[in-house]
């Protein structure tokens, strides 16, 4: 008996050549440990056993097969089901210009650190280099080779014998740090083919466990100088969702002013006394204020990789500076702050439950404030006697605040941001698409989420999802979502498939710009097939917006941008969803958004927005210089 790679000693041969399992039902009996539920994807020949296994599983109420309407919508929707679940997003194609359409979306996963398994076949090993149909091997169109720069493992199954383990390795790497999409390819006939297993060799929820590993003397550096620091500020990037509890209650502890990244302000209420609001693309004036502040003697930003989107493109006056502390997980985002006085490598819940634990005892020492013993078993609220939020109370500066009231004809798209909060349930999850309508939501949009404070335990099994839970918050407070980083066009109608299949019941908006729903609205069929109640919000001003308001900003020609007046809610119809078309504000506030929100199907509203209206793009311009 030998011991295999991943240190478990596999079952010896006697036992092993007892039963035989299809490689595709092996495949999806792992996914089953992970309780995964869905496998997006589109089928074709090659694919086949996957899709036979996938019927199979879902005859036993086990994972089952989603079919979108392009790879790239399927890798988006696996996508947003990770982001929204916690668990292993899962995406399939056929080989060939299957397996090439799904790049977009798995490197926009890669660039956001999404866990992602992407499987693709191949032809069978015997007919490499013989010009196969879609041969997409290393003799032809090379995918494994390919994957390799927006994956982080990408690898062939040569051999059936090799395929649990490179399954296995694949599932692992893309949890590890930094997590995001892996690849494996399969050819046909090992996809074909018989294992001599009866089931997994190998449990997947102990090889993904991960100790809290965290530097305790940069714990130690970040305390010290968090209890020297004069004037504080806090900034929560995407990487703080499972600590954003514990960083909001260190600056409520420190009276800290606390701001979010573009992909972080999901994470606090906007309404929170101490948020001064968003830096980076589409950010405000209040948030750069904060930071420039002469006062400010330190900024503590969490999990951000500090590039042009979350750092004002790489403000040094602001960020990018000696009074920045880093503390993030992935090393790959130090590389972006060699000037900051101090980096905080580990879990960011398990460093700040550590900081929240020595300030508190500091304190007790010095006797200057007094604090609950026991506060680990606390709910924390954003009160314990401080100002508490308002749901009417903003306290950070829109670029234009008085377009926020600006009912006129055509619709201003500030006022129908901020209308989209009065008008849908506070559960309403909102994805902004990349465009004009990307800007406007992050500066405009601003749900309330009653639920600031709320976390988990530091650590425990999470039973429903076969994993360890470090701090992390509740999903549900993941209200805002964008596609950041890669900020592909086009990524919402899909990511609003996943998003709404990972919350189910729950309403999900999908503000798309109308260029961009001409590139993927064709999934709008799965929300229908599936009969997810998804609202496709598109903003119809005849044009790429931001094309159109770049070039005028930076004084280029004007070209490019014009796009025809399409009658989408008529397009809608022609498909068999509810299409609304929206010109003035009465007319949105007429619709029946409860009766939408219920339905058993998406529904399109398409509202013709001004499309003089200028956008908060400005450290975009700033960027491109």
């Amino acid at each position: 008996m030998s011991i295999d790679l991943l240190g478990i000693e596999p079952r010896c041969e006697q036992e092993s050549s007892a039963a035989t399992i299809d490689v595709g039902d092996l495949l999806v009996a792992y996914l089953e440990q992970l309780k995964v539920e869905y496998v997006f994807g589109i089928p074709g020949g090659a694919i086949e056993p996957l899709y036979n296994a996938l019927a199979r599983s879902a005859r036993r109420g086990g994972p089952r097969a989603i079919i979108a309407r392009h790879e790239t919508g399927a890798a988006f929707m696996a996508d947003a089901y990770a982001r929204n679940t916690g668990k292993l997003g899962v995406c399939c194609s056929t080989t060939g210009p299957g397996a090439t359409n799904m790049i977009t979306g798995v490197a926009s996963s890669y660039e956001n650190s999404t866990p992602l398994l992407v499987i693709t076949p191949q032809t069978a090993l015997n007919k490499f280099g013989r010009k196969a149909m879609q041969e997409s091997g290393d003799t032809g169109i090379d995918l494994v080779g390919m994957y390799q720069f927006c994956t982080r493992f990408s690898s062939l199954v040569s051999h059936v014998e090799q395929f649990e383990h490179k399954l296995v390795s694949a599932i692992m790497t893309a949890f590890s740090s930094p997590s995001g999409p892996t690849h494996i390819s399969i050819p046909s006939d090992i996809f074909n083919a018989k294992l001599s297993v009866e089931g997994p060799s190998y449990s997947l929820a102990e090889l993904l466990h991960r100790p809290m590993v965290q530097d305790e003397l940069a714990v130690d550096q970040l305390v010290n100088l968090l209890a020297a620091s004069k004037k504080t500020v806090f900034v929560l990037g995407v990487g703080a969702r499972e600590a954003a509890g514990q960083v909001i209650d260190v600056a409520r502890m420190m009276k800290a002013t606390i701001l979010a990244t573009p992909d972080g302000k999901s994470f606090i209420s906007p309404y929170h006394p101490q948020f001064r609001g968003v830096i980076g693309f589409a950010g405000h004036s209040s948030a750069n204020e904060a930071l420039t502040d002469p006062a400010v003697d330190t900024v503590v930003v969490v999990g951000a990789s500090l590039g042009e989107f979350t750092s004002n493109a790489w403000d040094t006056g602001a960020v990018l500076n000696d009074r920045l502390i880093h503390v993030d997980e992935q090393e790959a985002n130090f590389t972006r702050s060699p000037m900051a006085k101090l980096h905080v490598r580990g879990r960011a819940a398990g460093i700040f439950e550590n900081v929240i634990a020595r300030l508190v005892e500091r304190e007790k020492k010095r006797k200057v404030i007094t604090l609950v013993d026991g506060h680990r078993q606390k709910q924390p609220s954003m009160g314990d006697g401080e100002q508490q939020a308002d749901p009417e109370i903003m306290h950070f500066e829109l670029d234009d605040p008085r377009k926020i009231y600006d009912d006129s004809i055509p619709i201003k798209p500030q006022w129908l941001m901020h209308q989209l909060t009065q008008i849908f349930p506070v559960n309403t999850r909102y994805l902004a698409d990349t465009g004009n309508n990307l800007a406007w939501a992050i500066h405009y949009l601003n749900p309330f989420d009653r639920r600031v404070g709320q976390r988990r335990l530091l650590s425990r099994w999470d039973s429903e999802q076969h994993r360890y839970d470090y701090g992390r918050r509740q999903r549900s407070n993941a209200l805002f979502q964008v596609c950041a980083e890669f900020c592909s066009m086009g990524w919402s109608p899909g990511s609003a498939i996943g998003t709404a299949l990972a919350n189910p019941g729950e309403p999900v908006v999908c503000i798309v710009g109308d260029g961009s729903f001409l590139m993927s609205g064709n999934e709008i069929t799965v929300a229908l097939q599936e009969k997810l109640p998804v609202i496709f919000l598109i903003l119809n001003d005849t044009s790429l917006g931001m094309v159109k308001h770049g070039q005028m900003l930076n004084e280029s020609e004007s070209i490019g941008h014009h796009l025809p007046n399409i009658h989408f809610a008529s397009l809608a119809e022609a498909m068999g969803v509810p299409g609304y078309r929206v010109t003035t504000p009465k007319e949105l506030k007429a619709l029946n958004v409860d009766v939408i929100c219920h339905r058993a199907g998406p529904t399109l509203i398409e509202v013709i927005i001004d499309p003089d209206e200028v956008p908060p793009i400005a450290t975009r311009i700033k960027g491109m210089k």
